[in-house]
């Protein structure tokens, strides 16, 4: 079989989160007679589910058993309703990969939260891909499983793997060769070492992956599938009268994912923006419809006010204990801790004494970066904010959406006005 056009399909989790939504999985696929990759993320709120497990797992809460066998039944029973009453698929695969899961528990020695997270985290995918897949060839649609950590490489910064593209390329070019194939299947979101331990992408990584592919494979585009139909100028679930956007750039792209906006991975434009590959956001509950084209544009495209909520925030605020003014030298440290914590750094303010910085309140990381910075600053810190930003705003749509609340730090340039505020009910 020649490699030819090749196209790339990312299905979350919500499109795969019951036997339903895997049979019309394989409906949408069967509209398209082209070289296909496919990447599928876990399971509806799997990725949610073993998180969980793993914190409990290193908590020492022997409860996370029962969490593995709640998460091991639901994959089951969605695999029976697929497969006839088949409570596994080709030759026990669901039972091995929950008995891989349940060995590591029992063998790991490695107490580091982003290790473990990546080995447990990533069965999520291992364990969709694999009913996936079995379903698909029992649907008459033919298609390879590939396991995304054999020709996906990183270096071994766990939760936040670094691509080598140059060695993963040669990988995925023999793993994707389209000889014998015309249809891939495999995982979003994860990776691995050259050492072959398990990293993953980020979160909702599995953008990420099938644009990296893309990119590796020269593909023609890119579609995610989606519940919605398509770049929606305001989540719905938190928005009133709320429109699709028809067309967007890759620029505006990559401003909406820094600036919070769900609907797309951070990483994912620049491996497509690099060899000007598009994406298509589109619905899969109705896949005729025209959706949204991301793509490069040389010209600016008029787009009505687009509103990211990012929710979770913590505003921080430091001041050097001697109330020396915050200088190269104090900011060059600031974000160095920052950084070697991991924190996401939102949105920035300084003044003469004081630099304020809106992140992500992450458990895990922000504790102790507060602690290392309060050795040299005086910190003071606001918790369960709320970040809003508006592009492309209008006074009426800003005095809308903020009147009455109370703002602690705000910004705005020609395109764009951002508001850190208390949370509210929505």
């Amino acid at each position: 079989m020649s490699s030819g056009i090749v196209k790339v399909f990312k299905f979350g989790g919500a499109s795969v989160r019951s036997a339903e939504g895997v049979r019309n999985l394989a409906n949408v696929v069967k509209r398209y007679p082209q070289n296909l990759v496919i990447v599928v993320s876990a399971m509806g709120k799997t990725t949610n589910a073993l998180e969980i497990i793993l914190s409990k797992y290193l908590d020492n809460d022997i409860t996370y058993k029962d969490d593995i066998l709640k998460l091991k039944r639901y994959h089951t029973d969605i695999a029976t309703e697929l497969f006839n009453g088949e409570r596994d698929i080709e030759n026990g695969k669901l039972e091995s990969i929950f008995s891989e899961i349940e060995a590591f528990t029992n063998v790991n020695k490695n107490t580091d939260y982003n290790y473990c997270y990546d080995q447990i985290v990533s069965y999520g995918e291992l364990i969709s891909t694999a009913i996936v897949s079995a379903y698909l060839n029992s649907a008459e649609i033919k298609n390879k499983w590939v396991d995304a950590r054999s020709c996906l490489k990183t270096d071994t910064n766990y939760r936040e793997g670094n691509i080598d593209y140059k060695l993963s390329q040669s990988l995925s070019k023999e793993s994707f060769s389209f000889q014998n194939e015309r249809v891939y299947l495999t995982q979003g979101f994860i990776a691995g070492t050259a050492f072959n331990t398990t990293t993953t992408l980020g979160r909702e990584g599995s953008d990420y992956t099938a644009a990296i592919l893309a990119n590796l494979l020269d593909a023609e585009d890119v579609t995610i599938w989606k519940d919605v139909e398509g770049v929606l100028n305001a989540d719905p679930k938190l928005f009133k009268n709320t429109c699709k956007l028809d067309f967007v750039s890759f620029q505006e792209a990559i401003e909406l994912a820094y600036c919070g906006a769900q609907i797309i991975h951070p990483k994912t434009i620049k491996p497509l923006q690099n060899k000007k590959i598009p994406l298509h956001v589109k619905s899969f509950l109705n896949p005729d419809a025209i959706g949204t084209k991301i793509f490069q544009s040389e010209t600016s495209l008029q787009l009505p006010p687009v509103l990211v909520l990012k929710r979770n925030q913590v505003l921080i605020s430091l001041t050097p204990r001697d109330f020396s003014f915050v200088i190269e030298d104090s900011l060059s440290q600031i974000f160095a801790i920052l950084y070697k914590h991991r924190v996401k750094v939102n949105m920035i303010h300084t003044s003469a004494i004081t630099f304020s910085v809106c992140v992500d309140e992450e458990k895990h990381y922000l504790p102790a970066a507060i602690e290392e910075l309060r050795s040299d600053f005086a910190v003071k810190y606001n918790k369960e904010l709320e970040l809003l930003t508006i592009r492309h705003h209008t006074q009426d749509v800003i005095d809308e959406h903020i009147s009455g609340k109370q703002i602690y730090m705000q910004q705005r340039t020609r395109s764009t006005a951002r508001f850190v505020m208390d949370a509210i009910e929505r």
